[in-house]
């Protein structure tokens, strides 16, 4: 089976940061022999510069039709005064939308040779390992009625929260699946002692697992009381299952956890396609870091990794999946850092371009 990979480097350091992937994704085809036919394109910022607009119909077709997307990073002050409906991440937001992505699969990793970096402490977050999953297309972000209305002398704003049980159930199906290949373990959160939406959304997530994982174990929590859990021991955790304005907010707790943000990598999976495989987005949480744009500080790490929950997602490749994420770890453990993870503790400094080669020769060297 061809793998293809539509690359979207985007704006400021995306660029920066996937050339260091298409690094990568040479090694794995000269040394592993799994080959990707890679396609590239604009999005964001980039294509609004050159088609007057933030992703272009032939693009979308195109992240259609392909195994898996890849894409960098969008935005920047440049773009801050054009029209909402052109701004760079409404490219971003129409490939989710339009490709049906609905679960959006944040990992939170504490990598050893990083865990001073956190505000916690070492004992809390060292070798953390933790997944959110967060509901990426319903919820109150999408949900109608909504806007800024007149009601007498003053302004209201209106947002409504809103889940169907096919909404719910297709969300923690995809927890429990990834559950099965990690601890074996969910944990659901929402706000059933105060929102209605929330009783359906623990009813439902409870259905789905009694009918079809009563072998993975759950728990419910209410999303604040999570968010507590989170920063006393993360490590309680294995998958969180999450609506989309809960997990919104828990994710990127969780990804401060780790202490760097230039780290983390995350996925967003819709429906099977005919081959099986799910269409997915993956990009690194960070953005498009235009202030360092061009000067080789930016961290890869984060888009290499990426490429790994591709790998392991999109490609049945998770063996060498881990084989990536060792490569990384070991290239930290060895004190190698970009600017962005120069700490109390030193280290060796090494550009952009300079931490892609050393995972690189990493991989070589495990060989």
């Amino acid at each position: 089976m061809t793998n293809t990979l539509l690359i979207l480097p985007g704006d400021g350091i995306g660029p920066e940061v996937m050339a260091e992937v298409r690094k990568v994704i040479d090694w794995f085809g000269a040394k592993r022999g799994i080959a990707f036919d890679v396609s590239e394109d604009l999005v964001g910022g980039s294509a609004y510069d050159t088609h007057g607009t933030p992703l272009t119909d032939a693009t979308m077709a195109k992240a259609q039709e392909v195994d898996a997307v890849l894409l960098g990073a969008v935005g920047g002050p440049k773009y801050d005064k054009l029209d909402f409906s052109v701004k760079p991440e409404r490219g971003l937001l129409r490939l989710r939308k339009e490709m049906d992505l609905y679960a959006n699969l944040r990992p939170a990793q504490c990598f050893d040779a990083l865990a001073d970096f956190s505000s916690l402490k070492k004992d809390v977050v060292a070798g953390l390992d933790i997944m959110i999953v967060r509901e990426l297309t319903s919820g109150i972000y999408f949900g109608e009625p909504r806007g800024i209305i007149k009601e007498g002398n003053e302004r209201v704003g209106i947002n409504t929260q809103r889940y169907t049980e096919s909404e719910i159930a297709r969300v923690a199906r995809s927890a429990f699946e990834l559950a099965k290949l990690r601890g074996n373990k969910v944990c659901s959160m929402e706000k059933a002692n105060v929102m209605e939406s929330g009783v359906l959304w623990r009813d439902v997530v409870q259905e789905i697992h009694d009918a079809e994982y009563p072998e993975v174990e759950l728990s419910h929590m209410y999303a604040d009381a999570g968010a507590m859990q989170l920063t006393r021991w993360p490590k309680q955790f294995d998958v969180i299952v999450t609506d989309n304005l809960f997990g919104d907010l828990l994710s990127d707790l969780a990804a401060m956890l780790t202490g760097s943000l230039g780290m983390l990598p995350s996925a967003s999976l819709g429906a099977p396609m005919a081959n099986g495989r799910p269409k997915a987005l993956y990009e690194p949480v960070h953005g498009s870091a235009p202030d360092i744009a061009g000067q080789g500080k930016a961290n890869p790490i984060a888009c290499i990794l990426s490429f790994a929950m591709a790998l392991r997602y999109s490609f049945g490749q998770g063996d060498e999946a881990a084989r990536l994420e060792a490569a990384v770890e070991k290239v930290l453990a060895d004190g190698l850092r970009t600017a962005d993870l120069m700490g109390p503790d030193g280290g060796t400094p090494v550009s952009t371009q300079g931490m892609g080669d050393a995972i690189v020769a990493a991989l070589d060297a495990a060989l």
